[in-house]
């Protein structure tokens, strides 16, 4: 664990991360794949179900409806790990 006895930084990676415009536009277009799905009642809020981009927007995926799905979002969020449990 990182962060063992000490404050985690959470200004500092909103900053570097979270904050950046790349970011920001991401996050609105995720936002707005989860209010089409709602429009079509896939989802609804506290359902724990998130909507999935089949390819990812960081690897250019797109908002369009053939890339979309609803997915529990356990699966979602999981993601395959290698031996040394860094991420694939």
């Amino acid at each position: 664990m990182p962060y063992v006895n000490k404050r985690r930084p959470y200004k500092k990676e909103y900053d570097e991360y979270q904050g950046t415009k790349k970011q920001k536009k991401n996050r609105a277009k995720r936002n707005a794949a989860r209010r089409k799905k709602m429009r079509e009642g896939k989802v609804k809020k506290g359902d724990g179900k998130d909507v999935d981009h089949k390819k990812p927007l960081s690897k250019g995926g797109s908002n369009a409806p053939s890339n979309l799905r609803v997915k529990p979002a356990k699966k979602n969020r999981s993601f395959k790990r290698n031996s040394d449990r860094s991420v694939k």
